[in-house]
This record gives structure tokens, C-alpha cells and sequence, in this order.
């Protein structure tokens, strides 16, 4: 980081749009039995669950305003969603300009495996890294999570 008049210049300001991860956005995992996996979290660990896991609440750094989220699921062992991965995990990162990095990476030769899809909470799509993991990538649109006002774990 820079000086300039004596402030400090920010690389990661909130009108950044250099296409790249701007952190983790959820965890997804293998259970014999999702639904007992997320109970014990709950009861043991006070995560706040529902039908798809839990979603984790935190304030982006940028704008301390706007919340953020984080989703944690575990799938049924063996789901297709992980797919073509053999693996018992799939990260999702949050990125920014998600359509600037799909360009990035094909021309980097990285696999892409699908087209953008974009929904009311984001875009999403699916790349494999060179250990054959499936990653998800994924531009949110928070604020459609913090309107339907679902209880969080924070």
C-alpha cells in the first residue's frame, strides 16, 4: 500500500472490479446424515440451522454497512453437486466481476465446467483446480439474504 497526502490507498476500495475472489463463500461437505449433522451442530455448537445448513453473518470490510454471508451445508454422501470431483468437499468463494474471471481463467486454460447462472441471490458457476477439486464461484447479492430476514449464525 501507497501514500498519498499522507492517507493510505487501498487496492481493494468498494469500486474495485478487478475480477478475483474477494473471500469464502460457503462450505459444503459429505454426511451419512445431513439432517442429524446439522442438528448436532445446532445443539452442540449453537449453529443456527435450517434445511440447507447454516449461514453465517459478517460485515464486509469495504462497507462496513452492507452484511455479508457465508453458507455452511452438509450433502448427503455421495451427491452428484460435487461432481465430477471424487472429493468429500466443494469450497464456494465470493468473488467480484465473476463473467471478467470466466474469461481469465478459460484463457488461462483452467476447466470451466458450466455457464454463469445467475439467480436473485448471485451468479454462480463451476471450475475444477488442478488437485480435481470442484469449486464453486460465486457473486453474491447479499442484500436478497438479508431481506428475507432468516435467522444467522454470527
Amino acid at each position: 500500500m501507497e501514500e498519498q497526502n499522507n492517507q493510505p490507498v487501498n487496492p481493494a476500495s468498494a469500486n474495485d472490479t478487478i475480477p478475483k475472489v474477494t473471500g469464502i463463500g460457503g462450505i459444503f461437505f459429505f454426511a451419512e446424515n445431513p439432517t442429524e449433522t446439522r442438528e448436532w451442530y445446532n445443539r452442540h455448537l449453537g449453529l443456527e440451522t435450517n434445511e440447507y445448513g447454516s449461514s453465517f453473518e459478517f460485515r464486509n470490510a469495504h462497507r462496513p454497512e452492507e452484511i455479508n454471508y457465508l453458507q455452511w451445508s452438509p450433502f448427503k454422501s455421495g451427491s452428484t453437486y460435487f461432481a465430477p470431483s471424487k472429493k468429500e468437499f466443494m469450497i464456494n468463494y465470493r468473488v467480484q466481476n465473476i463473467e471478467g474471471l470466466v474469461n481469465q481463467l478459460k484463457g488461462n486454460g483452467v476447466t470451466v465446467l458450466d455457464d454463469i447462472e445467475a439467480f436473485d441471490y448471485g451468479k454462480f458457476v463451476h471450475i475444477m483446480d488442478p488437485e480435481g477439486n470442484k469449486i464453486e464461484l460465486w457473486e453474491p447479492v447479499d442484500h436478497v439474504f438479508t431481506a428475507m430476514g432468516g435467522k444467522t449464525t454470527k
